[in-house]
């Protein structure tokens, strides 16, 4: 349906579709799609990921405060202060 495209435009898309090892065609209609649709580019890459996505299982059991402070030690301030951040999120 499209038949002009900017050569430099067409070279990236050739590039991406090579590196994500699909067609230019395949490319094209996802990038279309995605946009009609108004697809974030996180729900684009879910959608794309499908079931590669591996999520590891809940834990049995929820360590304590002290298993989780003995298990980081050393690990620095920055995820001490994630982990507060995260705590007090929730």
């Amino acid at each position: 349906m499209i038949t002009r495209l900017d050569d430099e435009l067409f070279v990236k898309l050739k590039k991406r579709a090579a590196a994500e090892g699909r067609s230019v065609n395949a490319l094209v209609n996802d990038i279309l799609t995605s946009q009609v649709a108004g697809r974030t580019p996180r729900a684009e890459l879910r959608l794309r990921a499908g079931e590669q996505i591996v999520r590891p299982p809940r834990p049995t059991r929820v360590p304590s405060h002290e298993s989780l402070r003995r298990a980081s030690r050393g690990w620095g301030a920055a995820v001490s202060h994630a982990l507060m951040e995260e705590r007090a999120a929730s």
